[in-house]
């Protein structure tokens, strides 16, 4: 008996020494319009990607390169918001016209889907071996 209570003492002293080392967490509210444009920029992102694909000369650069644009747009839409976003950039930063921009847009696709495809989460090129 004398064990049990020197037993629960000795928890309820560690309990209290450690209630000091706990971290608490904070949330703060998140405006409408916070919310709305940040939406909004998704959904910026991928319809330039989008558009960017549909032009006729990246469409032909990426069947050059082995890709079918009907798998580069699924592809697009898989992407994660931060890559649409960095994608985004990449063709903005692109001349109006076809030029080196343009060509590293398409040549940052192709790597992409080369990479998903050696992780095993895409199956794009027959070259390629999947690691899993």
């Amino acid at each position: 008996m004398k064990r049990l209570r020197r037993g629960i003492a000795s928890l309820l002293v560690a309990s209290v020494a450690f209630t000091g080392f706990l971290h608490t967490a904070q949330a703060t509210l998140i405006g409408t319009e916070q919310v709305a444009q940040a939406s909004a920029n998704r959904t910026d992102d991928r319809s330039r990607i989008e558009a960017a694909l549909a032009r006729d000369d990246v469409r032909e650069r990426l069947q050059d390169f082995g890709v079918d644009p009907q798998q580069a747009r699924e592809r697009v839409a898989a992407l994660t918001d931060a890559e649409a976003a960095r994608l985004a950039g990449v063709l903005d930063d692109a001349p109006a016209a076809a030029g080196p921009g343009v060509l590293g847009a398409v040549l940052f696709v192709f790597v992409l889907l080369l990479v998903t495809d050696i992780l095993g989460l895409t199956k794009v090129f027959p070259f390629t071996r999947s690691v899993r």
